[in-house]
């Protein structure tokens, strides 16, 4: 447990900027505090104390804003920035060297039984206001877009953005490991909306182009 929580304070320290040392990081970071109590909740329901795991989850929830169910699976250096707003449900399974951001929703999409939430590979990052839902897996080493909603599986090194969340980036770009530094970079993602957009401007300006050149011959002929 507590070689975990070092693992989870260093991730912080190498993942945010802001962080000074480690404790700042431990009592002042929300997610750190949400990933202790679940790690406890977590223990009771291995146990089958489900009543104290969920008591525990929801007194996490009340002082952090992060709501992870005791049953959720979690591995080691699990970074959850800020945090407000970010969902996991019970069946979810998250890889090592996570990081999720605020409003992000690791959930379910209705009333299944089994197996019903994501599992999240290693080295993932999940934006702000991501939603990833149903039993879907994320590939090692990809990057899901803020604001984007993944209904389907994501293979490995891949950049996901868009609703319905469309892989922008597969295998071309190299996703930096934890000992290289992770890529956080929310904001700098392909926009394929934008670029379609962007095309069909292009494709407007060269018919309006050909259609002026045309009524300029059509006019000559009637002169």
């Amino acid at each position: 447990m507590f070689k975990k929580l070092k693992e989870d304070i260093q991730a912080v320290l190498e993942r945010d900027p802001a962080a000074r040392n480690s404790l700042e990081v431990l009592i002042n970071y929300p997610g750190v505090h949400a990933i202790i109590l679940h790690r406890v909740a977590h223990w009771f329901y291995k146990k089958k104390l489900f009543f104290i795991a969920r008591l525990i989850s929801q007194i996490s929830r009340f002082f952090t804003g992060i709501e992870i169910h005791p049953g959720a699976k979690i591995g080691r250096r699990f970074f959850i920035d800020h945090g407000m707003g970010v969902v996991i449900g019970e069946t979810t399974e998250i890889g090592d060297d996570v990081t999720i951001y605020q409003g992000a929703t690791l959930g379910g999409t209705g009333k299944e039984t089994g197996k019903r939430h994501p599992t999240i590979g290693n080295n993932v990052m999940i934006s702000s206001g991501a939603k990833v839902l149903g039993p879907i897996t994320v590939g090692d080493n990809s990057k899901i877009g803020a604001g984007s909603v993944v209904l389907k599986d994501v293979p490995a090194n891949c950049t996901v953005v868009g609703v319905p969340g469309v892989i922008v980036i597969r295998d071309n770009k190299k996703v930096a490991s934890i000992s290289k530094g992770v890529d956080l970079d929310q904001i700098h993602l392909p926009d394929p909306v934008g670029e379609e957009i962007v095309s069909l401007r292009k494709r407007v300006d060269e018919l309006e182009k050909k259609l002026k050149k045309w009524e300029g011959g059509k006019k000559r002929e009637i002169i």
